[in-house]
């Protein structure tokens, strides 16, 4: 029996840990997109682009949870002994104090900050990409373009439709001989279309409710890091960098504007992707790091979290 476009919504909503679980989820969104452009790697340009970029929203994902962490822990802890110790696992604990202190400063200070409610907001922009455009890649899987086509609303067939047509197409071109080169530009104009849909259609208005001084950090970083899919060691593609430090820093260009933001991908982030892409093979970086991506394992940072989080633990009930 045909699925509905909700009832692939919620197949795939059923995948994920839930809403409350931030890293686990956003880990688990960038395994799909991983696994998704492992199945097919010469059409699904975007979901392992989208893979790299979900990966590094989970680091700032991470960051927001560390700053809930010194709430574990207070100041007194400093002050409240009574009376010096040479015990080992004392002074263990009171130079710990002594170095979360510090951190438990900042957080009083971001908490008062719009950085928390703006991180709040990238993780939801995280999840509603996922839900805009996931289900396509699904649809796609099981009933090819078809069953794309059956589905899509009338505010979807000029980038997504039409994305997955060019896509579809490329495929069926790339069967035939003398027309790989055809093919291959069908299926990147049309990965672009998927792409030009999650920006406009659904990252923008998100972007849009940004605090100011939450544009200027998520500017300084929207930072793609391909370097561990490469065998040089560095593939980068940093707004910062491309629209130089100052501009960033004042405002003057933001990654929420949409108009820098698609300068951006056109002149940095799509080049350096696709040289990137072009790398895929059996044994490639690339494809290894898909792998550990589409398996959910954990990245350093999700290490130093744990670690982060034990440690404060230990504080606390020390």
């Amino acid at each position: 029996m045909p699925r509905t476009k909700e009832q692939w919504i919620e197949q795939l909503e059923s995948e994920l840990p839930p809403l409350f679980q931030f890293t686990e989820r956003n880990r688990s969104i960038t395994a799909h997109y991983a696994a998704w452009y492992l199945q097919k790697p010469d059409l699904f340009k975007w979901s392992g682009m989208a893979a790299f970029a979900s990966r590094q929203v989970g680091i700032a994902l991470v960051f927001a949870e560390l700053m809930h962490a010194p709430e574990q822990f207070h100041s007194p802890l400093l002050v409240e002994r009574r009376s010096f110790s040479l015990d080992p696992m004392e002074l263990v604990r009171i130079a710990a104090g002594w170095m979360l202190y510090f951190p438990s400063l900042l957080h009083q200070f971001a908490s008062k900050q719009f950085l928390l409610a703006d991180l709040e907001l990238i993780r939801k922009g995280n999840n509603a990409i996922f839900n805009d455009i996931a289900w396509a890649h699904a649809a796609y899987l099981e009933g090819g373009l078809g069953e794309v086509r059956r589905l899509c609303g009338d505010d979807e067939k000029e980038y997504l439709l039409s994305g997955f047509t060019m896509i579809d197409e490329g495929a069926r071109l790339l069967e035939i001989p003398d027309r790989e080169t055809e093919a291959r530009e069908l299926i990147r104009e049309g990965n672009v279309k998927l792409l030009r849909h999650e920006q406009m259609t659904t990252l923008q208005p998100v972007f849009d409710l940004l605090s100011p001084p939450g544009r200027v950090v998520v500017s300084f970083g929207s930072d793609l890091d391909f370097s561990d899919a490469v065998h040089d060691g560095w593939a980068q593609a940093s707004f910062s960098l491309w629209s130089g430090y100052w501009e960033t820093l004042t405002g003057i260009r933001s990654v929420t504007n949409s108009r820098d933001r698609w300068m951006w991908i056109e002149e940095a982030v799509l080049p350096v992707w696709q040289g990137v892409d072009a790398g895929f093979c059996d044994n490639s970086p690339l494809k290894n790091r898909m792998l550990s991506l589409a398996a959910c394992e954990p990245a350093l940072i999700h290490d130093v979290k744990r670690f982060a989080e034990n440690l404060y633990r230990i504080v606390s009930f020390a």
